[in-house]
């Protein structure tokens, strides 16, 4: 992680000629013009603690390029949440993975899926659409959630749902033990990736939210089609077409099965139970 922090000082760009004119600017319009020669003197005369007062309206680099403080304003602007989010693990990525999960996702503890499709409509001006009414009553199961704590995961920061995934089912990414995102954070994604840059994730294609399943074991999806953000559909778990493609995530939290599939992990028990039958048979 402080390696991502320091890479992201590294890459800060300086202020332009015409950021610093702006901003003498301003500063000149925030005296009051009406000041007695009395308020003046007293001002002038206390210039290292009138300079002091102005740096610190100033941000720290840090404040602004850390991904941590990043998130805190973020859920402070858009959920009124005041967090300290400097204790969440960040995961580790390989060398191969630092290169392709490049997107942090911070979900805040107790963060609801209601809540947060109830941030993009607001942001969004009312251009969404969801299949039911009640997206944490429907959707019951997921691969992770905040309930006893904010956690992190890594995705790639593309605005199309994973290529490398496409035409790949619910079923398909359980047997490749495949982490994806959930519903919550697909849609936490969606919000933040519109904050930064005011557009959307998935107008041609659609994420399959592999990481979560509803009641009856379906699976939700999510895109931008005709002008709204749309939480919809409960796709089979084998369900699959080229524009339907899950999320792949790096987090802290392992698959059950590890790197093998289940029907790899099925034979693996088998063996070990027929291991530790010879076993006792010999004794």
């Amino acid at each position: 992680m402080k390696n991502d922090i320091a890479q992201a000082v590294a890459e800060v760009r300086m202020m332009t000629a015409g950021q610093l004119k702006d901003i003498c600017a301003m500063s000149v319009q925030a005296i009051p013009t009406n000041l007695t020669f009395e308020q003046a003197e007293y001002v002038l005369s206390r210039k290292t603690e009138y300079a002091s007062h102005v740096q610190e309206f100033f941000p720290s680099v840090a404040d602004l390029t850390d991904p941590v403080k990043v998130w805190e304003r973020f859920y402070q602007k858009y959920f009124g949440l005041t967090l300290d989010l400097s204790g969440v693990k960040i995961p580790e990525r390989t060398p191969a993975q630092v290169k392709e999960f490049t997107r942090l996702i911070i979900v805040a503890m107790g963060l609801l899926q209601n809540q947060v499709y109830d941030a993009c409509h607001r942001v969004f001006k009312g251009q969404c659409w969801r299949y039911v009414n009640d997206l944490d009553a429907s959707i019951t199961e997921n691969e992770r959630d905040s309930k006893t704590g904010a956690y992190a995961i890594w995705v790639r920061d593309t605005v199309e749902a994973d290529e490398v995934h496409k035409n790949k089912s619910a079923d398909m990414v359980k047997v490749e033990g495949l982490k994806t995102e959930t519903s919550l954070e697909r849609n936490l994604h969606e919000l933040k990736y519109f904050a930064e840059t005011g557009k959307h994730l998935d107008i041609v294609n659609a994420t399959l939210c592999s990481g979560s399943r509803i009641s009856g074991g379906d699976v939700p999806g999510a895109d931008w089609c005709d002008d709204e953000f749309r939480v919809y559909y409960w796709y089979g778990l084998d369900d699959r077409n080229p524009n339907l493609r899950p999320r792949e995530e790096v987090s802290r939290h392992r698959s059950l099965y590890g790197s093998f599939g289940v029907k790899e992990a099925s034979q693996l028990f088998v063996s070990l139970e027929i291991s530790i039958i010879c076993l006792d048979s010999r004794s």
